[in-house]
């Protein structure tokens, strides 16, 4: 079964981790480039984020509004733990900002934040945390309903779950974990 939406943001912690030459489609896919480790490559980097605007493939940069005017990014991403309001000094044309939260007091500071999309994590069970809760299809749709519009599932998506992702109440998901293990079988899967 394919999955029909309007855009798929995929999280990566380095460029190695993704091909784009496995993605296919222009203007539904977003890159989140989670620099948790600097390591000043920015040549690489640089060349990464230009295959990206080739391939008309939105590019993110998460918590360093230097790197991501450096790149000149389509835009930043906020982590759930960055409680910082600089981004909003970076409202102008064509720059975005998409927010992370766990809970509804996260979404309201994300909100307040100027976040044009907020990724709400767990919406499965995820393997790396099973202790911890998720919402599943039907908690999370009634969130979007009362909360937020542009609210988008992450957490815990893999292959044997993707096809419940065409009932959730969003036009938009965004997958991790899954993207490292089986890239070519999950891109296949989205159109």
């Amino acid at each position: 079964m394919f999955i029909l939406k309007k855009k798929y943001f995929i999280i990566i912690e380095n460029i190695k981790d993704i091909n784009l030459r496995n993605i296919k489609k222009r203007n539904k896919f977003a890159i989140i480039y989670r620099n948790i480790v600097r390591n000043g490559k920015n040549f690489e980097l640089n060349n990464f984020r230009k295959k990206c605007k080739s391939k008309n493939i939105s590019f993110f940069v998460a918590n360093n509004i230097n790197l991501a005017k450096e790149l000149n990014s389509d835009g930043i991403y906020l982590s759930a733990h960055n409680l910082s309001f600089k981004p909003l000094n970076l409202k102008r044309k064509n720059f975005s900002i998409i927010g992370s939260a766990h809970n509804l007091k996260e979404i309201n500071i994300k909100r307040k934040q100027g976040c044009n999309y907020i990724l709400f994590s767990r919406l499965f069970k995820v393997s790396y945390k099973p202790e911890k809760s998720h919402l599943g299809v039907l908690k999370f749709n009634n969130l979007v309903l009362s909360t937020f519009k542009k609210l988008i599932p992450l957490g815990g998506i893999n292959l044997s779950n993707l096809g419940k992702l065409n009932n959730v109440n969003s036009d938009c998901f965004a997958i991790m974990s899954e993207v490292k293990k089986k890239p070519a079988k999950i891109f296949s899967r989205l159109f």
